[in-house]
């Protein structure tokens, strides 16, 4: 009983390690709300109009701000489809394999039936020997999570959870709105933090006491002062962040394929995915506009096959019908956007006469088995 009694106390230490950058960014944003509305706007702002109007402003702001945080936590990352694990009959094969030539004749006589275009940097076939799969393009292992996650770009501390596929455009919606809330505030807070400085270092105790605007002699002065300075620093570090990946969208790379360009067929190519910024950008917010300012799932594809202008069908896989696949659904089970086929969006992707697009492929590419559902 004693080890079992221990391992429950080291994973709990360690799940209360991995919360605690959520814990902290939570209490910085429930400071922040209580310097802005009843420091500022209550205590130091006199103008009625001005003080509905930062309100209004504000709590619009961060309620986009904590949906789309929300949402970045607590959506589970997508796992590769049943059909990428190995068959029991195989993995038992593989498991008595010693020779990596034959390992590799295994694992390629699974992939030629699954759409997976992409290698190590030595050319075999990319297999994860923890989760017992042939992995698909752009997915990796989580050392964190423990387990393969769908077009995984990074696993972020501060939401304790992997950024891939199923989330990628929250994480997105969360660092844009985090900006404009501490752009807001630093702007609204600005003026008075001024006011502040000159009140208390350029004049006098008797200038102050005649001088009609000055800030009230209370705690209000502190909360100002490092509201100021806390919005400020989290709006600059986040500023290189979110351009960082808005580049990122622009190029279609995922942070680990900035760093380490995907291997296709013929070599590495930090371009293989991209099909010009338009379609980047709609391969991750989707067509429908109007979701794309909402922290609501609207990516298009199913994160197990990606259209790439660089490589055609292998011609020893057979092509699946169009139209096979469930449409895609939503994180929560309910999904408010018109069923869409995971084949129908990379075709649309790949047509329309982009000059970066060489090869319709993607076209003919399509994984089968049953669509795992996004859950919050």
């Amino acid at each position: 009983m004693a080890p079992s009694g221990s391992g429950a106390v080291r994973s709990g230490c360690r799940r209360v390690f991995y919360w605690s950058p959520v814990l902290f960014i939570s209490a910085i944003v429930v400071w922040s709300y209580y310097a802005f509305v009843l420091q500022l706007c209550v205590e130091s702002i006199d103008s009625v109009a001005q003080k509905v109007a930062y309100l209004l402003v504000y709590h619009v702001l961060l309620f986009m701000f904590v949906w789309a945080y929300w949402r970045t936590i607590f959506t589970r990352p997508m796992m590769p489809l049943e059909e990428f694990h190995l068959p029991p009959a195989d993995r038992q094969l593989l498991e008595r394999e010693d020779r990596a030539e034959s390992v590799q004749e295994v694992l390629r006589r699974v992939a030629k039936e699954l759409p997976v275009y992409t290698r190590t940097a030595s050319g075999a076939i990319r297999f994860c020997d923890r989760c017992h799969l042939v992995k698909p393009d752009r997915c990796h292992h989580c050392s964190v999570c423990n387990k393969c996650i769908l077009k995984m770009d990074h696993h972020c501390p501060w939401v304790n959870n992997c950024v891939g596929f199923s989330n990628y455009k929250f994480f997105l919606l969360f660092l844009a709105y985090s900006l404009l809330y501490c752009l807001f505030i630093t702007a609204t807070d600005m003026p008075y933090f001024i006011r502040f400085w000159t009140v208390s270092v350029s004049l006098t105790r008797r200038k102050c006491e005649n001088m009609q605007n000055s800030l009230p002699d209370t705690q209000a002065k502190f909360h100002i002062m490092f509201l100021f300075f806390a919005a400020a620093m989290f709006f600059i570090s986040l500023s290189s962040l979110f351009s960082y990946h808005c580049w990122l969208v622009c190029k279609n790379r995922s942070t680990l394929e900035a760093f380490r360009a995907p291997v296709f067929q013929h070599g590495p190519n930090k371009n293989g995915f991209s099909l010009g910024a338009s379609k980047n950008i709609r391969q991750v917010f989707g067509d429908e506009k109007k979701y794309w300012a909402l922290p609501v799932f609207s990516s298009l594809g199913d994160g197990c096959s990606f259209p790439t202008c660089l490589v055609s069908q292998d011609p020893e896989q057979a092509p699946v019908p169009a139209g096979q696949r469930p449409p895609v659904v939503g994180p929560g089970g309910a999904h408010p956007f018109p069923p869409r086929p995971a084949r129908g969006s990379q075709t649309w992707l790949l047509g329309g006469g982009s000059s970066e697009t060489e090869s319709d492929g993607g076209k003919q590419r399509d994984s089968r088995g049953k669509r795992g559902t996004l859950e919050t």
